[in-house]
């Protein structure tokens, strides 16, 4: 890539802002994972109870993703955004001082910090909109690596828990989150030429085009898998190896910081091969080491390497997802990014909860970690089924300048 052709291409300022709110967001959207453990403990939660609560936030945000989605192309990127971030403050702020007593209680909470998970819709066309097709990865890349957040949140939340109590780490993630977005606000700007507000039904009928679907069905993968992950793996380390909740949460962190930062390379490697190509080698990665470590290994710092290994192949599939869905829906990508979020949220869940109730039915994670695996050869069988018609229809030589 041409760095200054790229640094001349857009606004750096809100490309960081961006970056920065996405961050924050996704780090306070997992909290309840890294805080799982003491949670479970004090409530006394069962296998199944521990998957659903972390999985909650996950489904939130996928349900919400939509509705920020409307609300970009109503108001704006950066007006969503902030609406968003002060609604998750508001959630956290009451949760510290009126405490969390109950799994239903806990549930509640999670829904509220879906509209963290719901960010996702904001950031990506805050920053999508101030760069040209052959840039759109590398951009979308950059400001997708917020999703390090979930990281932060499994290095630093079940120390903090083990010192202060999880009740305190809700009042203590405040600090980190009032600052960004006070600079949020002043940095972040939305981009001059960005498309009118649609009719209502206008968003239902992008549903109509079946690439769509394929949108939402690959990113449920890359996405789902790795969120999924983010939320299920402090518990999973704890449960199936014994580690404390401050060892669960750095090996989880190590698993998550792999799969966030490799995005914005994901994202490059798409624009230089072209989107496709690199989602072929990603989903079979993927595939691979989920089903190697569905088999239960029999030492932490082996599954540790192979969710390194998954997480790598995950992170690079979200960054090439999205250097595809600008090329194809440009005037759409605010509610796109909403329905493939969406759908991404939702294998998320699907995964997170799924780890838990496989757990409590039949004593071991595989089924989970199999099924998921499968997930991702579908989508790869998927994918070998439109690549020809992308490339030689809206990915035709002549009609852009990214390579599909």
């Amino acid at each position: 890539m041409d760095k200054k052709s790229f640094l001349q291409a857009g606004h750096t300022p809100t490309l960081i802002a961006a970056f920065l709110y996405f961050d924050l967001a996704f780090m306070v959207w997992v909290l309840l994972g890294p805080l799982a453990v003491g949670i479970a403990a004090d409530l006394g939660l069962s296998h199944a109870q521990k998957g659903l609560m972390v999985a909650t936030p996950v489904l939130a945000g996928a349900i919400l993703r939509m509705i920020m989605g409307v609300v970009v192309d109503r108001l704006s990127p950066k007006k969503a955004a902030i609406i968003g971030q002060v609604i998750v403050i508001g959630a956290l702020a009451y949760a510290w001082v009126a405490g969390v007593h109950s799994f239903s209680e806990v549930l509640v909470l999670g829904v509220f910090l879906g509209v963290a998970g719901a960010s996702f819709a904001a950031a990506l066309p805050l920053a999508s909109r101030w760069y040209p097709p052959e840039h759109q990865g590398t951009a979308m890349g950059i400001a997708g690596a917020g999703n390090s957040g979930t990281a932060f949140a499994a290095l630093f939340a079940p120390g903090l828990a083990m010192a202060f109590g999880w009740h305190n780490v809700f009042g203590l993630a405040l600090i980190p989150l009032v600052i960004v977005l006070v600079a949020f606000c002043f940095m972040a700007k939305d981009a001059p030429d960005a498309p009118p507000p649609k009719r209502f039904a206008e968003y239902l009928a992008v549903l109509k085009d079946k690439d769509a679907w394929w949108f939402m069905f690959f990113y449920s993968v890359t996405f789902g898998g790795f969120v999924g992950l983010a939320s299920s793996l402090v518990i999973y380390f704890n449960t199936q190896y014994g580690l404390d909740p401050k060892m669960a949460g750095y090996f989880t962190a190590a698993c998550v910081f792999a799969g966030s930062l490799v995005r914005p390379i994901g994202g490059n490697v798409a624009d230089r091969i072209g989107g496709v190509k690199s989602l072929t080698v990603m989903y079979i990665l993927a595939a691979i080491f989920l089903a190697i470590v569905s088999v239960g290994l029999p030492e932490a710092w082996m599954a540790l390497a192979v969710f390194v290994g998954a997480m790598l192949a995950l992170g690079m599939g979200n960054g090439a997802v999205f250097q595809l869905v600008p090329q194809r829906f440009h005037r759409e990508i605010g509610v796109m990014t909403g329905l493939v979020g969406m759908a991404g949220g939702i294998g998320g869940f699907y995964l997170a909860s799924s780890l838990g109730f496989a757990r409590e039915l039949t004593g071991s994670y595989q089924a989970g970690f199999l099924i998921f695996a499968a997930l991702a050869v579908f989508a790869l069988v998927g994918l070998t089924a439109v690549k020809t018609r992308w490339r030689t229809t809206w990915g035709a030589a002549h009609l852009t300048s990214a390579k599909i």
